[in-house]
């Protein structure tokens, strides 16, 4: 039997699904994501500098969308502390993104908290 989710991470699921579709066409998403991406100079700015190699428009829509929520989390909800923000991008990752996103994702949040 399949243990229930963590309310949270259902709700950090449903955002990251609403950040990947804005980058596909305009929708209607959640008012958190759209909270999010109001932001969206300030917290890609934030992801260019952690992954300079990797520029905005390169990055895996998936990861992107895992990144945007984490940096929104880190920087303007701060709600919870760094590491379970970085743990629960990284879960997400691992249920969505590639091979690599896991990975990926942790180096670049690790390298944006070191800056707070």
């Amino acid at each position: 039997m399949k243990t229930p989710l963590d309310p949270r991470h259902k709700r950090r699921q449903k955002i990251v699904q609403d950040l990947f579709k804005i980058d596909f066409h305009k929708q209607v998403v959640g008012d958190v994501a759209s909270e999010v991406m109001s932001h969206e100079e300030f917290i890609d700015k934030k992801i260019e500098k952690s992954a300079p190699e990797f520029p905005i428009k390169k990055i895996n829509k998936i990861d992107l969308a895992i990144l945007r929520l984490a940096v929104f989390e880190l920087f303007i909800e701060k709600k919870q502390p760094p590491k379970v923000i970085i743990d629960e991008a990284v879960e997400l990752a691992k249920e969505y993104g590639g091979e690599k996103s896991s990975s990926f994702i942790n180096g670049a949040l690790g390298d944006i908290v070191s800056s707070l």
